[in-house]
């Protein structure tokens, strides 16, 4: 069993946290990591980019000139590809460029990022974090305090006064531990977990 230090809004240590060995002490593969980020990062794809074919545009569909005897190319609709404010050939339609992950890749990835931030020794943990008021100044200091920037703050249920609070401060990012996801984890440099969060954790991964 590892143990974190488990710290007030004054920066002072109140009491240990135990963390599973299973969860926050596990060799780390970069491949795995890798590949659920990319996941991540292609689910949040829009995917919108379209054109429109000859039948989406809009045209007469009267054929241009007769047939024979012009000397032209035989021609159709006006909205053929080939002329000018036709459809599109072959061009780019909606589409979703999300793929799924193995459920068990997923869990395991997860414990691994949360590995990386123990073993480099960035995640904190929190006695409580419950503010009274929405005040963006109260939130700073209490950061300021406990010397974290570049921080993710995990929480074990919906707080506005918390969330609305950090939303002012540059790199600063609140969730709730059922949004814990590996891309969050790795891309700030602190995390800052409520202590009441770690079991809800260890409960999603055992």
């Amino acid at each position: 069993m590892a143990a974190v230090d488990v710290l007030n809004s004054a920066g002072k240590k109140v009491s240990e946290a135990e963390l599973t060995d299973e969860i926050f002490s596990i060799p780390v593969k970069t491949s795995v990591l890798h590949e659920v980020v990319r996941s991540q990062l292609a689910a949040k794809r829009e995917g919108t980019a379209a054109s429109k074919t000859r039948a989406m545009v809009t045209g007469s569909t009267k054929k241009l000139y007769r047939q024979k005897g012009t000397g032209n190319a035989r021609a159709g609709s006006a909205n053929s590809p080939l002329r000018k404010g036709g459809g599109v050939i072959f061009g780019p339609s909606p589409r979703s460029y999300a793929y799924k992950v193995p459920k068990k890749v997923r869990k395991l990835a997860l414990k691994m990022a949360l590995s990386c931030k123990f073993t480099d020794n960035t995640l904190f943990v929190i006695d409580d974090f419950k503010l009274e008021e929405i005040k963006t100044q109260v939130l700073a200091q209490v950061l300021a305090t406990l010397n974290l920037q570049d921080i993710l703050i995990v929480s074990d249920s919906e707080d506005m006064n918390l969330e609305l609070s950090s939303r002012n401060i540059p790199d600063i990012k609140v969730i709730k531990t059922a949004g814990l996801n590996v891309y969050d984890i790795l891309k700030f440099k602190n995390l800052l977990l409520v202590e009441s969060t770690i079991k809800n954790i260890e409960g999603r991964l055992s």
